[in-house]
């Protein structure tokens, strides 16, 4: 647990939604004051409850240092962007997915905000060239894509356009680091950064998997969950097979190399076809109905906070 160590550092948090309420509640647990803004009067004040109900799930899993009405009375929200970006060290933004919404909202923020202010996006798939180009602060803008939810989850993946500079990459994983997440950098731009891509990998030999009839989705998610998942919890892939062979990893590709490039010939991009979603939707749902989607959701975010809970506890 982050004991103030950015108390008084001021960030900026635009767009309230589920992944900016997320980054409010990281910022403030680490002692930030932080500025809440959204375009919507309606989903500023719809956030509040959103607030109060993820920071006491925090409180009732011992993940919290302080009460829940101080880290909660950290988070202001503001009817204006001007007051968001002022006197901020980071500005995270969290809007609309698209490449045009991007583009205006980082043209102003980069009007409104100090030089010194770091501008950073949220975005999953859009690289930073493609909303920075144009603009005067360019050299201060990157994306810091999380992972949802970023106080539970925390991967932030710090993406540079080719002019960011060194030293907003250096300020920015310093930022995050001090507020307990956990920033990897990439070296150059890729339209979905790191975690999307390998999570695509992954999705798409589950889906020709399904597909191809080689078993049910549920059985598919058992695969993960109580297999794959169950190291990754803790490592990532190069660790996994540098452990499961006796000489590391050269002793692993010596052994299993060749099956895996025979594996990965026959792997053809699956098509997301409506039909084959179909599919999977129907059979979703009759385990889950869609009306328990959030309640689940919410399930899902205790579990998580448990094994956060539990990871604290073990040696690195």
């Amino acid at each position: 647990m982050m004991k103030n160590s950015m108390m008084n550092e001021k960030i900026g948090i635009v767009g309230a939604g589920l992944i900016g309420s997320a980054w409010a509640i990281v910022f403030a647990r680490a002692g930030c004051q932080v500025a809440l803004h959204d375009a919507s009067p309606q989903a500023l004040q719809g956030c509040q409850a959103l607030l109060r109900k993820n920071v006491g799930d925090l409180a009732q899993h011992g993940l919290l240092g302080e009460p829940v009405e101080t880290i909660l009375a950290r988070i202001r929200t503001v009817a204006t962007l001007a007051e968001a970006i002022e006197g901020a060290a980071l500005v995270q933004e969290n809007v609309k997915e698209t490449l045009a919404v991007k583009c205006e909202i980082f043209a102003e923020m980069d009007k409104l905000a100090a030089p010194e202010t770091i501008l950073a996006s949220s975005t999953s798939w859009l690289p930073a060239s493609e909303f920075s180009a144009d603009l005067a602060g360019r050299g201060r803008i990157l994306v810091g894509h999380p992972v949802n939810p970023p106080y539970l989850v925390p991967l932030v993946e710090l993406s540079p356009a080719p002019w960011t500079t060194q030293h907003t990459m250096d300020r920015a994983h310093d930022l995050y680091a001090r507020a307990g997440q956990s920033p990897v950098r990439l070296n150059k731009e890729i339209t979905g950064f790191l975690l999307n891509r390998i999570q695509g990998a992954v999705l798409n030999e589950a889906l020709n998997l399904y597909a191809e009839g080689y078993a049910s989705s549920a059985d598919i998610d058992i695969v993960i969950k109580n297999g794959l998942g169950m190291r990754w919890a803790f490592m990532g892939p190069f660790e996994t097979i540098d452990l499961n062979a006796p000489g590391g990893v050269v002793d692993y590709a010596e052994r299993y190399g060749g099956t895996y490039r025979d594996v990965a010939a026959g792997q053809l991009p699956n098509d997301w076809s409506p039909a084959l979603l179909a599919k999977l939707e129907a059979e979703r749902r009759t385990v889950l109905a869609a009306s328990q989607i959030e309640e689940r959701s919410r399930w899902r975010d205790n579990r998580l906070m448990a094994l956060v809970s539990h990871n604290k506890a073990q040696p690195k």
